[in-house]
Parts: C-alpha cells; structure tokens; sequence
C-alpha cells in the first residue's frame, strides 16, 4: 500500500512539472484601469401642503429657495479624473398644487451656469424620475465640475386654498449623483 502510495505521488509530481503552463505577461499592469463609481445623495426637499398654503404667497412666486455648497470638484484630482456623471432627480408632489421647480448649478459667483427644471401637477400626478447624464453622449463635464453651489427654487403654481384628498400631502425632490472617475 506504502509503495502504491509513493508510485502516485511520483507521477503526480512529474505529471505536474511536465504540464503546461502559459507564459506570465507582466505588461498587461499598463492597460489596467480602474474606474470606480461613487454614488451620493446631493439634495432633499419636502414640503407639506399646509406650509404652502400659510406661505400666503399667489402663483407663480417661490414659496421655497436655498443654496447648498457643492464642492465635491474643488480637488484637482477630481477634475482631473471625472470621466462622466449621471444626476437622478425623484420627485413627487402629493399636494393639491400645481407646483414648479428649479435647480440652478451656480459658479465660484454664484452665477448660474447650468439650469434644471420641473413642473408638477397637482395629486395625483404620480413621480417623475430623470436622469440627466454628463460626459460622453451627455452634457459637458465642465457644467458640473465649475459648479461650487447648487440653488433649488420651489413655485406655487396653484392656490393657496385648496387642500389634496392625499393622507399627508406633501412635496417632495430626492437627487442623487453618480460619478465615475479614472484611477490608473
């Protein structure tokens, strides 16, 4: 049994030192790329109907606006590396309002460079989704990578009277980014 033993052992050794082996290419390091994506929520909004009607203002006059810093392209190595981006905009609007929506991507100045916008009947006008993509067969990179802060205006389209059937109406803007960078 020892020596059967050691016989399979013998032809397995030689078997594997005179089996194929394919040649190492070490040069392939030079056409490696690594693109990782980074995904990040950028804005939320909500708004409960109520608020909209105490705002008191008539249509057609923001009854919401802020400016965000958004420096995510303030290093080099970011511009540098961005080879394109998808931004998810969600929004749903509950309320009995016909309610409208701007994003402005504003420059160091705070001049806008670039606008999105939106407008949303009222209940039930169900959720719009879009994604606006940047780089190749998209908008030009440099809309977002000149952006230092983001400006969301929202408009009461409507009345200031009328209250949805909807449990809870609300307003609500949900934004996302997905950037892809090139590492090597």
């Amino acid at each position: 049994m020892k020596r059967l033993f050691l016989h399979i052992l013998v032809i397995s050794l030689l078997s594997s030192f005179l089996s194929c082996m394919e040649e190492q290419d070490f040069d392939q390091f030079d056409t490696l790329r690594v693109t990782p994506t980074v995904t990040s929520g950028l804005l939320y909004f909500e708004v409960d109907e109520p608020s909209i009607n105490t705002s008191g203002l008539p249509s057609g006059i923001p009854f919401y606006s802020k400016t965000t810093n958004f420096n995510p392209f303030d290093k080099d190595f970011v511009v540098d590396n961005l080879l394109e981006a998808v931004i998810v905009y969600e929004i749903t609007n509950t309320t009995s309002k016909e309610l409208g929506l701007t994003v402005e991507f504003l420059d160091g100045s705070g001049i806008p460079i670039y606008t999105e916008s939106f407008s949303m009947g009222p209940h039930p006008s169900g959720t719009l989704t879009r994604e606006v993509a940047y780089g190749p067969g998209g908008l030009a990179l440099n809309l977002l990578t000149n952006t230092s802060s983001l400006r969301f205006t929202a408009l009461h389209l409507g009345d200031a009277t009328t209250v949805s059937p909807a449990n809870d109406p609300k307003f609500v803007l949900k934004s996302s980014g997905e950037f892809i960078l090139q590492l090597l």
